[in-house]
């Protein structure tokens, strides 16, 4: 293991805490940007659903864009961009600075993940064992402490500029600087790969388009429906449905993040042991039984064990699926074959986003938020179906079982 792949990792790594900070803050100070503007209820959802639209956007042009330029360019300039933005939202009066700061938030988040789940995706192949969950750990704990500092800055009243500007200060210089050690894949081309390497006559990764990818899309958009709806209603549904105090309401959400957090950090482990397929199925599970437990809760109590099991099952799906994605692509021998499926996959993190928190929504006012539960519970159970979309012909990057060369994958993008 070259120190230009530590190197690498430990900057990656920090890219997804600092992504992680920069979305918890902006999300989780929602009220404050809607009464800084005077936003009504009925404009906010058109604010917040542009969001996750124009990242939609954001990705499918980063698709496009690493064809000319390395991911880890991308990332490098995008990121800054988030944060400038954040600032942006923070510090503004006018309506109209607050839509172009939202756009050039979610234009630039679309590019920022891509390439961001790009680096990490070529990565685990040159370290020849499962790192991805690492990255998304990373990117979770980044939510938990952007989730702090937005209650800190809420709890002392303090205005949105003054929360937002100290975080831009420290987070971006540092992104800058660690933006150096960035390592990008490069993709060998088919008559390089060793014949064990290449894909079966007739059974390309890329043939018939997206054909092959999109048991994984699915996935992603159950993930992600699921994920949107313990962000977006379990502080609601703890306090309304299980009786839950207000400031217990506040808790579940944090339950979760943590054991997201947990969960991502010895996922890893697993996914070596057992392989990616068996952790995928075990995630999905625990999943649903995380949201049954929640619709049949007695109380705010067992609530909270419900949304504990949540963290546990839904953290595994979102990283593994993305090195499923990207594993495949590879093995189709098509050179930047890995980036186009991360950047297409990750348009639905954010279908799924926009998916999930108005379902559940619509579903609790027209029969019960009880019920409503039940209905993520059997999408989630839905990954169950196509797990076996998560082992290519055996899962050797993911599960650890035969090490690839190190060499297709050594460029660091210092100098860039």
């Amino acid at each position: 293991m070259t120190d230009v792949l530590r190197r690498g990792r430990a900057s990656l790594a920090f890219s997804f805490l600092v992504q992680g900070v920069a979305f918890a803050l902006l999300v989780t100070r929602i009220p404050g940007i809607q009464n800084r503007y005077g936003v009504s209820d009925a404009l906010l959802p058109v604010f917040l659903a542009a969001v996750p639209i124009l990242a939609g956007i954001g990705s499918v042009s980063t698709e496009r864009l690493v064809r000319r330029v390395p991911p880890s360019r991308v990332l490098r300039w995008s990121q800054p961009v988030v944060l400038l933005a954040l600032l942006g939202v923070g510090a503004g009066r006018q309506m109209a600075v607050l839509a172009v700061a939202l756009a050039a938030f979610g234009l630039a988040v679309g590019a920022l993940d891509a390439s961001m789940n790009m680096l990490g995706v070529s990565l685990q192949r040159a370290y020849g064992r499962s790192i991805m969950l690492s990255f998304h750990a990373a990117y979770s704990l980044g939510g938990i402490a952007g989730a702090s500092l937005a209650w800190v800055g809420a709890h002392w009243e303090l205005a949105l500029w003054v929360s937002y500007l100290p975080v831009v200060l420290v987070l971006l210089p540092a992104a800058l600087v660690g933006s150096r050690w960035y390592v990008d894949g490069e993709a060998q081309a088919p008559e390089e790969k060793a014949p064990e390497e290449r894909a079966p006559e007739g059974k390309s990764a890329a043939a018939g388009g997206l054909k092959w990818l999109l048991p994984l899309c699915l996935v992603m958009t159950v993930a992600y429906i699921g994920d949107s709806t313990v962000s977006n209603w379990s502080a609601k549904y703890l306090q309304d449905a299980l009786g839950g105090s207000e400031q217990m309401a506040t808790v579940p959400y944090n339950v979760y993040m943590v054991t997201t957090l947990l969960g991502r950090t010895i996922g890893d482990v697993g996914v070596r042991r057992f392989g990616a397929v068996a952790v995928v199925r075990s995630g999905s599970v625990v999943a649903a039984v995380g949201f049954a437990v929640v619709a049949a809760a007695p109380g705010a109590w067992v609530g909270m064990l419900g949304f504990t099991l949540l963290g546990l099952g839904l953290c595994v799906l979102v990283p593994q699926t993305f090195a499923a994605a990207g594993r495949r692509a590879y093995e189709s021998g098509r050179p930047g074959a890995s980036d186009a499926a991360v950047a297409r996959l990750n348009v639905f993190n954010y279908v799924g986003f926009l998916i999930g928190s108005p379902l559940v929504g619509a579903l609790g006012d027209a029969w019960s938020y009880r019920g409503a539960m039940l209905v993520p519970m059997v999408l989630v159970l839905v990954t169950l179906v196509h797990a076996r979309s998560f082992a290519p012909g055996a899962d050797r990057y993911g599960g650890g079982h035969e090490r690839p060369h190190t060499a297709d994958v050594g460029r660091s993008s210092n100098g860039l």
